[in-house]
């Protein structure tokens, strides 16, 4: 590891996000300390997500819903796999059941760790604890659609893998996490599993 030395840091925003300023230095690959640089990162605390498959049907469960955001760029309802921010105190494993309940109504059998990563590490903290679910039928505990009061409004949409195969469908899909776990699971197929 590399020296970095933090001259000063502010909170610029502290709302339901987080905006902070830095001052710092770094050790730079010729091993000499860099000038003061000024960065702002936003902080929204990490992410869970997961390709939820379905075992007895065979399809992958994905949600849709509107991103203001994205909508400033382009249609702003995005297709996305269950995912949500973890809360202080919570395991990955623990936000992401509760996620898998809100967003689309069942409970999880089992999960197997994709990955974890960052998804703009140039201005954002936040990394994505990304895995895939399996759920079966007899797991239906709600209809899902996310939770009213957050202003959720949340559309299942179920798909083959197949489907996910055709050029047109995978085009469709414009979310970062969301990709990495359909060409996760059209790599590795939905049957290789750690169980947690």
């Amino acid at each position: 590891m590399k020296k970095v030395v933090i001259h000063s840091e502010t909170r610029l925003l502290d709302d339901y996000f987080q905006v902070d300023e830095a001052e710092f230095s770094f050790e730079r690959f010729d091993g000499h300390m860099s000038a003061p640089v000024r960065r702002l990162c936003f902080e929204r605390g990490d992410s869970v997500a997961a390709v939820v498959f379905n075992r007895d049907t065979q399809r992958v469960i994905l949600i849709e819903q509107l991103r203001f955001p994205a909508y400033k760029k382009g249609p702003g309802w995005l297709l996305e796999v269950v995912a949500g921010i973890m809360t202080r105190g919570e395991t990955p494993e623990t936000a992401l059941r509760r996620e898998v309940r809100e967003e689309i109504g069942y409970e999880i059998d089992q999960l197997c760790h994709i990955a974890t990563f960052y998804l703009s590490p140039g201005g954002s903290s936040e990394r994505v604890i990304l895995f895939q679910a399996d759920v079966r039928n007899a797991g239906r505990v709600s209809e899902g659609g996310g939770v009213p009061e957050e202003g959720e409004d949340i559309r299942l949409v179920e798909v083959s893998i197949e489907a996910l195969r055709d050029e047109q469908v995978f085009a469709r899909i414009q979310d970062a996490k969301t990709l990495v776990g359909i060409m996760w699971l059209l790599q590795h197929g939905a049957t290789n599993w750690d169980v947690e």
